[in-house]
């Protein structure tokens, strides 16, 4: 069905609706405070290396092997876009991280990274899910502009399973912003408000994502790799670490796999 919807349509809106959704399941995520005030931490890390898993698996499946398959088509070594556009998009979050105020899910005020600001602790916390969220949303824009540009590795099918797993990663990725506000003693409004907020940022990513490969198809398997390389920086730098600091590694690390195994059931299956 809703490939019979997207179908013909222009990809910059198809990756906009894409967008659209996966912003609506952060936000699904995010209103898990209106049902619960306290969320384990137990729970919590399964459900961040749930997300790891699927952007670990989005970023291979659905990013870097169609980048090395669309590397012929443009004449290049299969290696070069891919090694060239995964450095570079690690290198674009390592510089944002450095730049950008941001705190992380169970530190300290003083713990906060980026450049010194006096902004609020829940600012911080949503412009660290915002960084998470980028990448992903350019991500799905640029799967729905390499379809659109009738390359044959890059289907409507993938671009539309690569949108599913990144939507149901942005389920605990929600909560992972508004549980610890609410636990705070922030309203339940203002909680979900700040926790669906850090989704704001993947349609704009999808968009850009989509006209930039669209309209000059020989930066896609550049913008496929950057893309998986922005993901996997995310994933080792900021949700391993972070689920694997507490006393629940085992199943976060369960958490990892079965994400993983959904977002290549995905790929394979639909793409």
């Amino acid at each position: 069905m809703a490939l019979a919807v997207l179908e013909g349509m222009n990809p910059v809106l198809q990756a906009l609706l894409a967008t659209l959704f996966t912003w609506g399941v952060t936000a699904l995520g995010a209103a898990g405070v209106f049902l619960k005030r306290e969320l384990s931490r137990r729970m919590l890390d399964g459900m961040l290396g749930f997300a790891s898993g699927v952007m670990i698996a989005a970023s291979f499946f659905s990013l870097l092997g169609p980048a090395i398959e669309m590397s012929r088509d443009i004449g290049v070594p299969g290696w070069l876009p891919a090694v060239s556009g995964f450095l570079m998009g690690g290198v674009f979050l390592f510089l944002v991280d450095r730049l950008l105020p941001h705190l992380h899910v169970g530190m300290a005020p003083d713990a906060a990274e980026g450049l010194k600001t006096s902004w609020q602790r829940s600012v911080l916390l949503v412009l660290a899910i915002t960084l998470h969220n980028f990448p992903e949303g350019l991500a799905v824009g640029v799967a729905f502009g390499a379809a659109a540009a009738g390359i044959q590795e890059a289907t409507l099918a993938g671009a539309v399973a690569l949108a599913i797993g990144i939507g149901l990663q942005n389920f605990p990725e929600g909560l992972a912003v508004s549980a610890p506000l609410r636990r705070e003693g922030i309203s339940q409004w203002k909680s979900f408000f700040l926790g669906q907020l850090s989704g704001v940022v993947e349609p704009l990513a999808g968009v850009l994502g989509a006209l930039a490969v669209f309209l000059v198809r020989p930066l896609l398997p550049y913008a496929l790799a950057f893309a998986a390389g922005a993901m996997i920086y995310v994933c080792v730098e900021e949700l391993i670490p972070e689920v694997h600091s507490g006393n629940h590694s085992d199943v976060a690390t369960i958490g990892v796999m079965l994400g993983f195994a959904l977002m290549m059931f995905l790929d394979v299956a639909l793409g």
